[in-house]
């Protein structure tokens, strides 16, 4: 599997597509279709059947899943979206900023 640079709880920008410039927190990623799904980003409309759950039915707008190479992480320390690298400190492996260089 592919090691991903974008966890669920980061705070993300799109870049790319339909939805650019919108900002969100990553709710859950995908490493094996290597896509995540963005708080707000993305919506689409689902028709649901009547249900236990839902006796009405009706559309339901829900958030879809983006490409992970369309999102960008945003820099808490410059607000700005960034790159992100991996380094070793100490015994750990940690992720930083590509921009301030700060460990995130």
């Amino acid at each position: 599997m592919i090691k991903l640079k974008i966890k669920s709880g980061d705070i993300v920008r799109v870049i790319a597509g339909d939805h650019k410039g919108a900002e969100g927190k990553v709710l859950r990623v995908y490493r094996e279709k290597n896509k995540a799904i963005v708080e707000g980003v993305n919506m689409v409309s689902k028709h649901t059947k009547p249900s236990a759950k839902s006796p009405q039915g009706g559309i339901v707008k829900k958030e879809a899943q983006i490409q992970i190479s369309n999102i960008s992480l945003i820099d808490p320390k410059t607000k700005e979206a960034t790159r992100v690298g991996i380094r070793v400190e100490g015994d750990k492996k940690v992720r930083f900023s590509k921009k301030s260089n700060q460990v995130l």
